[in-house]
C-alpha cells in the first residue's frame, strides 16, 4: 500500500498536469483558429462557404450536410449516411446563438455547431483515462500532449462534424469503464453512438468489462452481470437501431415502389447509402487512384498496428507460457489495455479494408490506443517515435490549410 507521502506527491503531481494540459489544450486551440483565419483568406477551391454570412470557416465538406439535415430534415437519401447527433446539436445550440446574434437561421445553426464543437475538449478526461491504464502520471501526461496533435485539428476542435462530440463522449464512456460505473458508460456510448454509426462497437468495452474479464480471472460467468450487458449493450446500439427504423419507415412503409435495400436482412439505408453514393465496400477502395490517400494514412495506422501487435503477441506469449510476467511492469502491457486493443485493431482493419481509408486522420484522436501507441514508439522505437511526433505536427499544419481553402481529405 503506498504511503500518505507517495500518494500526497503523487497527487500534487496531477494536479500539475492537469493545470498544465488546460493551458496547453487552449494553447492547441488558440494556434488552430489563428492559423485558419489567415488560411481563409486563401481563394476558396469551391465558393460554397460563401452562402452563408457567419461562420464561414468552419462551411466544410460534411458540415454541407449536417447543416441541411438540421434546417429540412432528411430531405435526400445520401443525408442518412449522417446521424441526427450533430443536427440536434445545431438545433439545441442555435437557440442560444440567437440571443446574441441575430443573423440568418443557418448562419445560427452552423455557429451553435461550433460553439458547441468548442466545449468538446477531451484532454483531461484522456489523461484520466491514461493515468489509469498506464498507471504512470508521467506517460498519461505525455500521451494527453500527444493528443493536443491532432491530425486533423480544425474537425476535432471546431467544426460541426462527429468527430469532437464522438471522442468526447467516447472518453467519458471509456471513463466510466475504467471506473466500473457501467450505466454511465452506457448512458455516454448511447450519446456517442447517436453522432457516428461506429458507436455501436464502444458496447465491447462493456462487455469486456462485465463479462469477458470476470470469465477470464474466474472462469465462472455470472448470470445477473451477462443480463445486465445485454441491456446495456441495447442501450448503446440504440441510436443506431432507431436511425435504421426511421429510414425504414420513411422508405419501405408506403404503397409507392420502394428502394431495393427495404428487401435486404437487415434492411439497413446506412449501408446501402454508403456503398451508393461512396462506394464503400470490402476493398472497393484498393485501386490506384487512392494510393496518395493510403499514404497520408499511413502513420496513425501503422502505429496502431504495431502498437496492438506487441501488445497481442507479448501477453499471448505470457499466456502460453504460464508465465505471470514481468509485464506487469509494463505499463504498455496492462491487461486493462486490452479491450481499447482489440477496439482499435478493429476499426484499423473496417478503415483499412472496408472504407474510405483516410477517414483515420479524423477518426484516430477517438482512440486511446493512437496516442498511447505513439509513446511506446518514443520509449521502444524512439526514431519511428519521434518520427510520428513529426508527422503529427507537420500533417496538422497542412490538414488546417487544406480545410481552410476547402480541399479534401476532411
Amino acid at each position: 500500500m503506498p504511503s500518505p507521502t507517495t500518494t500526497t506527491t503523487k497527487a500534487l503531481i496531477v494536479h500539475r498536469h492537469q493545470s498544465l494540459l488546460l493551458r496547453f489544450a487552449v494553447l492547441s486551440r488558440a494556434v488552430t483558429f489563428l492559423l485558419l483565419q489567415l488560411t481563409v483568406r486563401l481563394a476558396l477551391f469551391d465558393a460554397s462557404p460563401l452562402l452563408v454570412s457567419a461562420g464561414r470557416p468552419f462551411l466544410r465538406w460534411d458540415t454541407f450536410h449536417f447543416l441541411h439535415v438540421a434546417e429540412q430534415g432528411y430531405a435526400y437519401e445520401h443525408e442518412w449516411a449522417f446521424f441526427p447527433g450533430v443536427p440536434i446539436v445545431m438545433h439545441a445550440m442555435a437557440s442560444l446563438v440567437r440571443l446574441v446574434h441575430t443573423s440568418e437561421r443557418h448562419s445560427n445553426l452552423l455557429l451553435g455547431g461550433v460553439a458547441a464543437a468548442v466545449t468538446c475538449d477531451t484532454t483531461r478526461t484522456f489523461y484520466a483515462l491514461s493515468l489509469h491504464h498506464l498507471q504512470s502520471p508521467q506517460l498519461a501526461f505525455l500521451a494527453s500532449l500527444l493528443s493536443l496533435l491532432p491530425s486533423s485539428p480544425v474537425t476535432l476542435q471546431y467544426a460541426p462534424y462527429s468527430e469532437p462530440f464522438f471522442t468526447y463522449f467516447s472518453y467519458k464512456g471509456m471513463l466510466s469503464c475504467a471506473r466500473e460505473q457501467w450505466i454511465l458508460a452506457a448512458l455516454f456510448f448511447a450519446i456517442a453512438g447517436s453522432f457516428r454509426s461506429n458507436g455501436i462497437f464502444l458496447s465491447g468495452f462493456l462487455l469486456w468489462g462485465m463479462v469477458i474479464q470476470p470469465y477470464l480471472q474466474s472462469g465462472k460467468m455470472a448470470s445477473g452481470r451477462l443480463a445486465a450487458s445485454v441491456g446495456l449493450t441495447a442501450l448503446v446500439t440504440s441510436p443506431f437501431i432507431y436511425h435504421h427504423y426511421a429510414a425504414f419507415a420513411a422508405f419501405c412503409t408506403t404503397p409507392v415502389p420502394y428502394p431495393d435495400w427495404c428487401d435486404h436482412i437487415p434492411p439497413s439505408i446506412y449501408t446501402h447509402v454508403q456503398s451508393k453514393y461512396w462506394n464503400v465496400g470490402f476493398f472497393r477502395y484498393w485501386v490506384t487512384p487512392q494510393i496518395p490517400n493510403f499514404l497520408i494514412s499511413a502513420p496513425p495506422l501503422l502505429g496502431i498496428c504495431a502498437f496492438s501487435a506487441h501488445y497481442l503477441t507479448r501477453n499471448l506469449h505470457s499466456r502460453l507460457c504460464a508465465a505471470s510476467s514481468d509485464d506487469d511492469s509494463d505499463p504498455f502491457l496492462h491487461s486493462s489495455i486490452a479491450p481499447h486493443i482489440l477496439h482499435a485493431t478493429l476499426l484499423c482493419v473496417i478503415l483499412l479494408f472496408a472504407s474510405h481509408t483516410q477517414i483515420v486522420l479524423r477518426l484516430a484522436a477517438s482512440m486511446p490506443a493512437t496516442y498511447w501507441a505513439a509513446v511506446w514508439l518514443m520509449f521502444a522505437h524512439p526514431v519511428w517515435g519521434f518520427s510520428w511526433v513529426f508527422w503529427s505536427f507537420l500533417w496538422g499544419l497542412i490538414a488546417i490549410i487544406l480545410w481552410g481553402v476547402f480541399l479534401p481529405p476532411a
